[in-house]
């Protein structure tokens, strides 16, 4: 059964509803984006977060020393790429560390990247939208799913049973900041979906 990921942590208090709900991962963002943060704030936000949860850093053609330098110090544990990231460059970051990959694909792409798991959203992602989720093709890498994942789908989310399941606006307010109890609530019936 899947895994859930709370993506684009950028307050304090995210930390503290990351820490009470217990994700198996949390995203922070380190591109263009109003969930933006810099290494420096991620530093701290990690030495606070639970050290079972994985950290995820979410790049859009970053300069691969910057996505080197945040796995080396401890910040991130996996890359999630979501530009037009090439095989090349995929290969250049793994031999440059030992860094997971998580590169968004589109769900039309009958190439899957060199990379260490597949993530399927609408269009090029970071749209809070969802998609036609029968168009997800047959692959032999796990993957994420996202784009408009929230509390009234993500139990059909579950049910085509991916690696895990990537939430980002799905459990934030009108504001477009997180929401402790629509975090609480997901990864509760993820977790439930386990038993």
């Amino acid at each position: 059964m899947p895994k859930i990921k709370i993506c684009g942590l950028f307050r304090e208090q995210d930390i503290e509803f990351a820490n009470e709900a217990k994700p198996d991962f949390i995203g922070f963002v380190f591109a263009k984006s109003h969930r933006r943060i810099n290494p420096e704030t991620a530093a701290l936000f990690k030495k606070r977060l639970n050290p079972q949860i994985t950290t995820v850093g979410v790049f859009v053609n970053a300069e691969i020393p910057l996505i080197i330098e945040l796995y080396n110090s401890g910040i991130i544990n996996i890359a999630q790429l979501h530009g037009t990231e090439s095989e090349g460059y995929i290969t250049t970051l793994k031999k440059s560390c030992d860094v997971p990959v998580i590169k968004a694909v589109n769900i039309e792409s009958t190439k899957p990247p060199n990379a260490d798991y597949l993530l399927f959203d609408n269009g090029k992602g970071g749209t809070g939208k969802s998609f036609d989720w029968n168009l997800i093709p047959k692959c032999d890498k796990e993957f994420f799913l996202a784009g408009g994942i929230n509390l009234d789908n993500i139990k059909e989310a579950v049910k085509l049973n991916p690696y895990g399941i990537d939430l980002s606006s799905g459990v934030e307010n009108e504001k477009g900041e997180k929401d402790r109890e629509k975090i609480i609530e997901a990864c509760r019936v993820v977790k439930a979906s386990l038993g």
